[in-house]
């Protein structure tokens, strides 16, 4: 897979676990870091660890393993490195604070699938 499909499968997992508002920002021109943020909110601390499991485990299915896990319980906010793709689930409140969006404004925005 390449990374943008790790992007949009991470998007797809997401969305079937009724995550709010996914985003997928194509950072590659921008950063050296990764290639992709995929960006979605969760409605309760439960729901953001449940939604960080769930893609954690898609992407094991696809020999994709995490390489770091920033944030705990009760933070608001869990960031998942992939390597070029980092997943970052927030709570709506977090989420609003930081604001990526803005900060990542001038990148390409991809479509995530359903």
């Amino acid at each position: 897979m390449t990374n943008k499909e790790y992007a949009l499968l991470a998007g797809k997992v997401l969305s079937e676990k009724k995550a709010q508002d996914i985003v997928i920002i194509d950072i590659q021109e921008k950063a050296s870091f990764a290639d992709y943020f995929v960006i979605c909110s969760g409605n309760s601390e439960r729901q953001v660890q449940s939604l960080t499991d769930d893609v954690e485990d898609a992407f094991a299915k696809q020999n994709l393993f995490v390489k770091s896990v920033e944030g705990r319980h009760g933070s608001g906010w869990i960031l998942m490195d992939f390597g070029d793709i980092i997943v970052n689930v927030f709570t709506r409140e977090m989420r609003e604070k930081y604001n990526m969006e803005k900060v990542w404004g001038d990148c390409k925005f991809i479509e995530a699938e359903d």
